[in-house]
């Protein structure tokens, strides 16, 4: 039995310590916003952020997560759904199929945490999650836009 602390409930995952954090979330605690992609760490379909920090939560074994580290995961990331990253993304209808953008919100939502004004390269470096449709563009017009936003409001 595992204790987790996912989105500020303290949850107990009975899971083999070796699978991998992604499947604890979906199949154990049953928060599925979260998304399985690739397996390998490379799409970030599967990004959560653990400390603030965005990982790749099917490369993450649950043993290596303690209930003392904070898991939020897509749904957690706002109660409401209107985190600005959020917000931008309805607003300019970033997403096309949709499958990869809770993690690419996830991401975005980290990098704007670290960085509150980020370049166009600061984007380029933190987003390196993979969009199969392309909206890369809009993307960062998203991540630009919750900038604006929060700084406009």
């Amino acid at each position: 039995m595992t204790r987790l602390n996912v989105n500020g409930r303290l949850v107990e995952v009975n899971a083999d310590p070796d699978t991998p954090l992604l499947w604890a979330i979906r199949d154990h605690v049953g928060l599925t916003g979260t998304k399985y992609g690739c397996g390998i760490a490379a799409c970030g379909a599967c990004t959560v952020h653990i400390d603030g920090q965005p990982i790749r939560s099917c490369a993450t074994l649950l043993s290596a997560v303690s209930e003392t580290q904070k898991i939020v995961t897509i749904e957690g990331l706002s109660p409401d759904g209107n985190h600005p990253i959020q917000r931008a993304w309805r607003e300019l209808d970033v997403p096309q199929c949709g499958f990869c953008q809770s993690g690419m919100i996830m991401a975005a939502a980290a990098l704007l945490a670290e960085k509150p004004q980020p370049t166009d390269a600061d984007i380029d470096e933190a987003m390196t999650n993979i969009c199969r449709c392309g909206t890369y563009n809009r993307v960062r017009a998203g991540i630009h836009a919750a900038v604006r936003g929060r700084t406009s409001g």
